[in-house]
């Protein structure tokens, strides 16, 4: 079978790499991210995640895999940042507070859609002046849902989670083996 990446991010590929997962070729789905009216974010983030695999049609021989992540305080969706000072206000938001990453997986075949959500609880710091000042320096939030990456300079800021990290990134890993494996890809060896 042939693994189709459904996603333009390098993290995602990066972590597919953990796995031992060979690409065969990545396909960047081209969808409308405007959350619904009055969405809730866990149900947003797998409406994305199915979508993206909604428009990337999956030959015979094809594994498909799509993921969204999406950054919630409270009821709010906050996804990527516009421009720079969006991403102030997000940092500003999450400072010193606890939200959630929610990260939804979808992996498709011809014929069949596996799906699955993890939901982590992050805690941000208190930031200063000077933290957010110089993180926004660093251009690392665009990009990125709630504007900033957990594995770049902002990691620094995070000083506790609660779940998967790898999802915080931006794919679950012991979830996406386990979807993967049901598909079809052999990645411990005989497809199950």
């Amino acid at each position: 079978m042939k693994l189709i990446l459904g996603s333009g991010s390098p993290r995602r590929r990066e972590l597919l790499g953990q796995l031992g997962v060979s690409i065969t070729e990545t396909r960047s789905p081209d969808i409308d991210e405007t959350p619904l009216k009055a969405e809730q974010p866990r149900a947003y983030c797998m409406r994305m995640a199915v979508e993206k695999s909604n428009v990337l049609a999956a030959a015979e021989d094809e594994i498909i895999l799509c993921a969204d992540t999406t950054v919630a305080l409270g009821r709010r969706i906050l996804g990527k940042p516009e421009d720079r000072d969006e991403a102030e206000r997000f940092l500003r938001l999450l400072s010193g507070r606890r939200h959630k990453v929610i990260t939804a997986v979808s992996v498709k075949t011809a014929t069949k859609l596996w799906t699955r959500d993890v939901v982590t609880n992050v805690r941000m710091k208190r930031l200063s002046e000077p933290e957010i000042t110089t993180y926004l320096n660093t251009d690392d939030w665009q990009g990125k849902a709630g504007g900033y990456a957990i594995q770049g300079p902002a990691g620094a800021f995070i000083p506790w989670i609660s779940g998967s990290y790898s999802a915080v990134m931006g794919l679950p890993l012991a979830q996406t083996a386990t979807l993967l494996e049901a598909a079809g890809y052999p990645i411990y060896g005989a497809a199950s």
